[in-house]
C-alpha cells in the first residue's frame, strides 16, 4: 500500500463520478432523475444520508482487540481464508460506478442515461410498479422494509460456516437496497404525506445502520488480525530514510494511527456517497478563464476614454491581488469563488483531493491545485542507489514550509471560510476546521484528521525528520495529547446544538462505542435503551441483535445477562410482528433454560394445529428442546388459573359449564401429541388439568381433556419400555400416571353411566287416560294406546335395568377400584410431587363419597333397598377403607340413606336388612 498517499486521507480513493456532477443548469432540460442503479438523492424530510455503496478504500490497520476478549475463534473461518489474510483489504466498487475526469469534455452529458431508455427497462418497470402498490399501504416504509427481518436471518445461515465479514457486507448490501426502494417511495409520495414522513424516518434508520455496518467491517477485520499477529510480530526497526519510511512504519506498529485513519476513511465514504446531494449548480465549472468577470470589467475600463463612475476593482489578476490590494473582484467572480471552495472542500471532505484538483484547472486555477499537492510526504528511493535507474522522488520536500503556510493561510480571516477550511485540514488546524462542520460526521472527521496529522507530526518530530520551519506552529498543535476518548469528550463539549443533539441519536451512540472498542459501555447503553420508554424502532432492535451475534461469533466476552435482554426485545419484536418462521432460531441463542420458557411463551398463543406443527418442526432444526418446550407451554396455560379444589355439594348435578378458558386447557393437550415419544408426558399433563376439572364438576371438559389422548397411548409407552430392554424397569412416574389415567377414565365412565340412567329414568312413557263419558270409538282408541303403553313401558323398564346394572358395574368399578384403590398410586419410589399427591388425596374425598350417593340414588329410586343395605358393608370394611373418605357430614347423611332404606323395606313386611321375617 502506498502509505504516502493514505495517511492523510485526502486523496482519492477510487476516480469515481460524482452525483453532484449530474445536475444540469436549471435553464437547462432536466434530465431523468433514476438511473438502474442510482438512488434519489433529493429526499430531505429528514436529516437523512444518501444510499453508502461501498466501504472506504483503503482499509488501514486498526487498534487492539485484547487477546483475551478473544475465545479461540475460527480465525481462518473468521477471515475466509486458510492462509495469512492481507492486512489491507479493497472493498470492491459496486455495480455502475465508473470514473471520471473533469479535464474531459462533456463530461456532465455522460453520466445521464436516456429518459426513454430507462423507461423501456423491465426491472425498472417492476421497481414503479411495486412502488405503486406499497405507496397504497397505511405506512409504505415499513410496509417496504419488513422483509429486512427475514433477510437478515437468512444471510446469517448462510454465512453461519462462512467468513462472517462477508456476512456483515451482505447485511450493508441488503441494507442498501432497501434504502433504495424507500428513497424512491419518498420521491414518488406527496412530501405533505404524514406516511411520506414515517417513510423517510426509516430510511434514515437503514441508512444509519448500513454505514454502522460498514464501519464494524472496517475496524474488527483489522482488530482481529491484529489480535492474531500479537506475540508474532518482531519489532524491526529499518532505517529512517524518509517521511514516507518512518509513516509506514509507525502505521504498522500504532494502533491509534490506524485506527484514526480507518474512522477517517469511513467517514470520508459516507461524505461520497452524500456528495451528490450537494445542491449548488456546476455549470459554471465549464470555463477555463480564471475570474472572467472581472478581467472583461477591466478591458472595459482601459478601452473607454471617458472616466465616469465606476466601482474600485482589483486591477491585477494574480491570485494573490485581492489580498495585496484589497480591492473586490467583480460580483459573479466572488460569487462563482465561494461556490467553487465551498465544492472543494465538500471534495476533500470525501477524500476526493484529486477530483478537486481537476476541478482547479478545469476552472483556470491551477495555481490553486498545486496548493492542494504539498501534503504528500517526502521520499527518494534512490537514496541508497538500490537500483540501476533512478526512480522518481515523491512528496514535497519543503513540506513543513508549506504545512506553515497553509496553516497561516487558514488563520487569515481575509478568506473565504470555505477556503481557510480547505488550508485547515491540510495544516490540521482544528479550531478553523470546525465552524464549517455542520454534522455529527462532520465534526468527528474534522477531530480525527487533526488527530492523525498531530500524531504523524509527533512522530516525525521524535525521529529528527521533523525541519525547524515546524516550529512556528503553536505548541497546542506539535504536542497535544489525542486519546480516541479525548475526541468524544471535546464532541460532548460543542457549542453547535445540531451536533450536540446528534451525538444522543442511537446509532451515533454505537458508532462512537464501536470506534472506542469499549463493549461494556455499548452494552449498558443497549441495556438503558431497552429499559426507557417508548420502545426502541424495530430496525435498531434487529441492528443491536444481528450485533450481539456477530460479537459472539468473534468469541468476544460480552456482558451476558444485556445480550439475553436484546435477544427477548426482539423475540418479543418478531412474536408481535407474527413472523412466526424466525422466532426459533433466535430463541435458540438464548440459554437453554430460557430459552425453553421464551419459545414456551410464544408458543402459548399459537393456537392452529398446522402452526403449531410448523412451529415445533422450527424449534426441532433450531435445536430447542422440544420436549421440555411443549412441557413447559402445558404447565404454563393448566396453572394459568389459581381455583382452589373445592368440595362438591352433595347434590347430583350433571355438569359445570366449559368456559374459553377451559377450552384453552383443553386444546394444549395437542402440543404434546406430535411426537409419540411424548406420550408419557401427555399422559401425566392430561391428568393434572382432568384433576382440576373434576374437583370442580367440569365433568364434560374432562371428557373432552381424556379424548385428546391418543386411544394407543398406554400401548406406546409399554412399547418404548421394551425398546429399551426387557431388564429395564419402567420408571415409576409413568406407572403410576398409566395408573391415574385409568383411575379417571373409571370415573368418566361411571359418572357417564349415571347420567344415561338419570336421564332414562325421568322419561319414562306417558300413560294413556281415558277422557270421561268416552264414546265407543275413543275407547277403542284408549284401549290400542294402552297396549302401546304397556309395550313401551316394557321396553323402558327393560331398558332401566340394564341401565341400572351398567352403572352400578361403573361405580362400583371406582369405588372398589383394584390394587389399593381409586387415585392411589401403585408405585411409591416415584419422585416426590407433593402438589399432585395432595391433588388425588383430595379427590378422592370428593369424588368417592359423591360416588357413594349417586349409586344409592339409583338403588334406591329403582327400590333396590337391600343392596343399597348392602352399600354400608362395602363403606366400612377395613379392606377398602372408604370410611376415611367420608366426612362427618357426609356419614351422616349416607346413615340417613341407610335408615329410609330400612324403613322401607319394613313398611313391605321385611326386617331392617331387607330379610323375611322369622314367624
Amino acid at each position: 500500500m502506498d502509505w504516502s498517499q493514505n495517511w492523510l486521507s485526502p486523496v482519492v480513493r477510487d476516480s469515481e463520478v460524482t452525483r453532484a456532477a449530474r445536475r444540469k443548469s436549471s435553464h437547462k432540460k432536466v434530465a431523468f432523475p433514476l438511473a438502474q442503479d442510482e438512488s434519489p438523492s433529493a429526499f430531505t424530510a429528514t436529516p437523512a444520508r444518501a444510499l453508502l455503496q461501498h466501504t472506504p478504500g483503503s482499509l488501514i490497520k486498526q487498534s487492539f482487540t485484547p487477546r483475551s476478549a478473544l475465545k479461540n475463534p475460527d480465525v481462518s473461518a473468521i477471515l475466509g481464508t486458510g492462509s495469512r489474510p492481507s492486512r489491507f483489504v479493497n472493498t470492491p466498487r459496486p455495480k455502475g460506478s465508473f470514473s471520471m475526469n473533469l479535464d474531459d469534455s462533456d463530461w456532465t452529458n455522460s453520466l445521464y442515461p436516456s429518459p426513454h431508455s430507462v423507461l423501456g427497462d423491465a426491472s425498472f418497470t417492476d421497481e414503479m410498479n411495486m412502488s405503486a402498490v406499497m405507496l397504497k399501504e397505511e405506512d409504505p416504509g415499513e410496509a417496504a422494509s419488513m422483509s429486512l427481518f427475514p433477510e437478515f436471518l437468512q444471510s446469517y445461515l448462510r454465512h453461519s460456516s462462512s467468513a462472517v465479514f462477508d456476512l456483515l457486507g451482505e447485511y450493508e448490501a441488503i441494507c442498501r437496497d432497501k434504502v433504495n426502494t424507500l428513497q424512491k417511495l419518498v420521491l414518488r409520495s406527496s412530501s405533505s404525506q404524514q406516511k411520506s414522513s414515517k417513510t423517510a424516518s426509516i430510511t434514515w434508520l437503514l441508512q444509519q445502520e448500513m454505514v454502522t455496518w460498514r464501519l464494524i467491517t472496517s475496524l474488527y477485520r483489522d482488530r482481529i488480525q491484529t489480535a492474531m499477529e500479537d506475540g508474532l510480530m518482531m519489532d524491526i526497526t529499518a532505517p529512517s530514510e524518509s517521511e514516507k519510511s518512518i509513516m509506514e512504519q509507525f502505521f504498522q506498529r500504532d494502533s491509534m494511527i490506524r485506527q484514526s485513519q480507518l474512522v477517517v476513511d469511513w467517514l470520508e465514504s459516507i461524505a461520497k456517497d452524500d456528495i451528490g446531494d450537494f445542491s449548488d449548480n456546476i455549470e459554471y465549472y465549464a470555463k477555463s478563464v480564471y475570474w472572467e468577470n472581472t478581467l472583461h470589467t477591466l478591458k472595459l475600463r482601459r478601452d473607454q476614454s471617458s472616466a465616469g463612475f465606476s466601482r474600485p476593482l482589483v486591477t491585477e489578476l494574480d491570485p494573490d491581488a485581492p489580498i495585496r490590494q484589497k480591492r473586490p473582484l467583480a460580483d459573479l467572480d466572488r460569487e462563482d469563488d465561494a461556490r467553487l471552495l465551498r465544492f472543494l472542500f465538500t471534495l476533500i471532505r470525501a477524500g476526493m483531493t484529486d477530483e478537486a484538483q481537476r476541478l482547479c484547472k478545469r476552472c483556470g486555477q491551477a495555481w490553486r491545485a498545486a496548493t492542494l499537492e504539498g501534503w504528500k510526504l517526502y521520499h527518494d528511493p534512490n537514496i541508497n542507489g538500490g537500483g540501476a535507474e533512478l526512480q522518481p522522488v515523491e512528496g514535497n520536500p519543503q513540506r513543513c514550509v508549506w504545512k506553515v503556510c497553509c496553516w497561516r493561510m487558514a488563520e487569515e480571516e481575509q478568506f473565504n471560510r470555505y477556503e481557510r477550511a480547505i488550508y485547515a485540514v491540510l495544516s490540521g488546524n482544528l479550531r478553523q476546521l470546525l465552524p464549517v462542520c455542520e454534522t455529527w460526521e462532520d465534526t468527528v472527521w474534522a477531530y480525527f484528521r487533526v488527530v492523525v496529522d498531530s500524531l504523524l507530526e509527533q512522530e516525525l518530530r521524535s525521529s529528527g525528520m521533523s525541519h525547524e520551519d515546524l516550529e512556528e506552529l503553536p505548541r497546542e498543535y506539535l504536542e497535544a495529547s489525542w486519546t480516541m476518548e479525548k475526541v468524544f469528550e471535546e464532541l460532548q463539549a460543542t457549542e453547535s446544538k445540531r451536533v450536540l443533539e446528534a451525538t444522543k441519536e442511537h446509532y451515533h451512540i454505537i458508532q462512537k462505542f464501536v470506534v472506542l472498542g469499549d463493549l461494556d459501555g455499548l452494552l449498558e447503553e443497549f441495556s438503558d435503551w431497552l429499559g426507557r420508554s417508548p420502545p426502541l424502532p424495530a430496525h435498531l432492535l434487529r441492528f443491536m441483535t444481528h450485533l450481539v451475534l456477530f460479537y459472539r461469533s468473534l468469541g468476544m466476552q460480552l456482558k451476558e445477562e444485556v445480550c439475553v435482554d436484546v435477544l427477548k426485545a426482539y423475540i418479543s419484536l418478531l412474536v408481535k410482528e407474527k413472523q412466526v418462521e424466525l422466532i426459533a432460531f433466535y430463541v435458540s441463542n438464548l440459554p437453554a433454560d430460557i430459552a425453553v420458557t421464551q419459545y414456551a411463551r410464544f408458543l402459548e398463543e399459537v393456537i392452529e394445529t398446522e402452526q403449531r406443527k410448523r412451529c415445533l418442526e422450527l424449534a426441532s432444526q433450531a435445536g430447542l428442546d422440544v420436549a421440555a418446550v411443549t412441557k413447559t407451554v402445558v404447565e404454563a396455560i393448566r396453572d394459568r388459573d389459581s381455583e382452589e379444589f373445592s368440595h362438591h355439594d352433595l347434590t347430583p348435578a350433571l355438569d359445570m359449564g366449559t368456559s374459553a378458558e377451559d377450552q384453552q386447557k383443553i386444546d394444549v393437550i395437542d402440543w404434546l401429541v406430535f411426537d409419540p415419544a411424548q406420550r408419557a408426558e401427555a399422559l401425566k399433563q392430561s391428568n393434572a388439568i382432568m384433576r382440576k376439572f373434576l374437583a370442580s364438576k367440569k365433568h364434560e371438559a374432562a371428557k373432552l381433556v381424556f379424548a385428546k389422548v391418543p386411544e394407543d397411548s398406554i400401548r406406546e409407552i409399554y412399547r418404548q419400555w421394551e425398546e429399551q430392554g426387557m431388564n429395564t424397569a419402567a420408571p415409576a412416574e409413568e406407572e403410576n400416571a398409566i395408573r391415574e389415567h385409568l383411575c379417571i377414565r373409571a370415573y368418566l365412565e361411571a359418572h357417564e353411566a349415571f347420567n344415561e340412567w338419570f336421564r332414562h329414568m325421568n322419561s319414562p312413557p306417558v300413560q294413556p287416560t281415558m277422557p270421561a263419558q268416552a264414546k265407543f270409538t275413543e275407547k277403542v282408541a284408549f284401549e290400542m294406546k294402552e297396549k302401546e303403553y304397556k309395550l313401551e313401558y316394557e321396553n323402558w323398564k327393560g331398558r332401566l335395568d340394564a341401565l341400572t346394572e351398567e352403572v352400578k358395574e361403573r361405580i362400583y368399578n371406582v369405588l372398589l377400584f383394584v390394587d389399593g384403590g381409586w387415585m392411589v398410586d401403585v408405585r411409591d419410589d416415584a419422585e416426590e410431587d407433593s402438589e399432585r399427591s395432595i391433588q388425588m388425596a383430595l379427590l378422592r374425598r370428593l369424588c368417592l363419597p359423591m360416588m357413594t350417593f349417586l349409586l344409592l340414588t339409583v338403588l334406591q329410586r329403582t327400590e333396590r333397598h337391600q343392596e343399597s343395605l348392602r352399600l354400608a358393608d362395602i363403606i366400612a370394611s377395613d379392606q377398602h377403607r372408604l370410611y376415611e373418605v367420608f366426612s362427618k357430614d357426609e356419614l351422616q347423611k349416607f346413615l340417613q340413606k341407610m335408615r329410609e332404606s330400612s324403613l322401607l323395606l319394613l313398611d313391605k313386611g321385611l326386617d331392617p336388612l331387607g330379610y323375611e321375617l322369622q314367624s
